[in-house]
């Protein structure tokens, strides 16, 4: 339903406060390819920073691209503004916080009536597709919430509206950004539910853009992992869970809660993301890895197929002939100095 192929941001910003300070490119997604199928959800997961809502919005054609490539059922979208009332018909964002996503001034049923005149599909039975609206994302009686505000509703509720604003127009796709992190946990379920159902009942494209990896392999049929502005793995989401093949997913995996675990799995990597106005050379999660080799530091990984539709982006699922091939000029190919990899190298010594 909608793909997007080598999608790349970059903002200018400052470096200082001062309208004198020099201007710095700030990598916010780099060569990010991603395909949405009809009735499936694809979660992209990653930490706060690491590029999954700019994603959003340039496939909602809120944020243009620096470069990259849009097609909504194999057909080429222009990048600038052109024909996006048309395009939004089609492809629907849900943003995170819906308090502020609504107009406070004004009731349920004029955030929902609104995409209906606007797209032109308010016909004489108004009141009745309104109340159609709020069936579908199971807020019943209708009567009970149209005529309210947004204040009067709980963030549950109102995040359901949002969602019915979402459909009144008919879409094909829907961009879901982080849309239960602003919920209690006792009503995300309810939300993961509601996206499970549009997905089986109207089969719709969903994208659901979370940094909790655990909901990812609740909802999700695929699963997309972003590092810094990078897709770092790529996955059918089970299987993704299951078996992790790049070291950042593995990370998520031990951060994430489990009841099952009988012991808290310790974690191996510290520090945070990088600057994206300076990322790092090479693999751009090497800082941080546990497995980093001197190559990590200077090239960046290809995207590996480990096996069958199960991609990563990283250098211990090349071969080592294959790795030699491309290592830096007079440079040995061994792990990073990590604290890890020294004491390794004393035990060895003592050996």
């Amino acid at each position: 339903m909608l793909e997007g192929r080598s999608l790349t941001k970059h903002f200018s910003v400052r470096q200082g406060q001062s309208i004198l300070s020099r201007r710095q490119r700030l990598h916010a997604v780099d060569d990010v390819s991603i395909s949405l199928y009809a009735g499936r959800v694809t979660a992209v997961v990653g930490e706060s920073g690491s590029g999954k809502s700019v994603l959003a919005r340039m496939l909602a054609r809120i944020v243009t691209p620096t470069s990259g490539q849009l097609f909504l059922q194999g057909e080429q979208m222009p990048i600038g503004q052109a024909g996006r009332r048309s395009y939004a018909s089609d492809v629907q964002l849900v943003l995170q916080d819906p308090f502020a996503s609504m107009n406070p001034v004004h009731t349920v049923r004029h955030h929902l009536a609104r995409p209906l005149m606007i797209h032109k599909r308010a016909g004489e039975e108004i009141d009745e597709t309104l109340a159609d609206l709020l069936r579908r994302v199971a807020l019943q009686p209708p009567s009970r919430f149209l005529d309210r505000y947004p204040h009067e509703l709980s963030g549950g509720q109102l995040q359901r509206v949002s969602f019915a604003r979402a459909l009144a127009v008919g879409p094909k796709v829907i961009l879901a950004d982080e849309p239960v992190s602003m919920l209690d946990v006792s009503i995300r379920l309810g939300l993961l539910n509601l996206l499970a159902d549009l997905r089986d009942r109207e089969s719709l494209a969903i994208l659901y853009i979370t940094h909790d990896i655990a909901s990812a392999r609740y909802l999700a049929d695929d699963a997309v992992v972003m590092y810094a502005g990078n897709v770092v793995e790529r996955a059918p989401a089970l299987r993704l869970t299951d078996a992790p093949a790049h070291p950042y997913t593995e990370l998520l995996l031990s951060a994430a809660p489990d009841p099952a675990r009988a012991e808290p799995v310790p974690l191996v990597t510290r520090g945070t993301p990088p600057r994206l106005v300076s990322p790092p050379p090479g693999c751009r999660f090497h800082p941080r890895c546990p497995h980093a080799m001197e190559l990590c530091r200077t090239t960046p990984p290809p995207t590996v197929e480990v096996e069958q539709q199960h991609q990563a982006a990283c250098w211990l699922h090349v071969p080592a002939g294959a790795r030699q091939a491309v290592q830096p000029a007079g440079g040995e190919l061994r792990p990073s100095r990590s604290p890890d990899a020294r004491k390794e190298t004393a035990r060895s010594k003592q050996s």
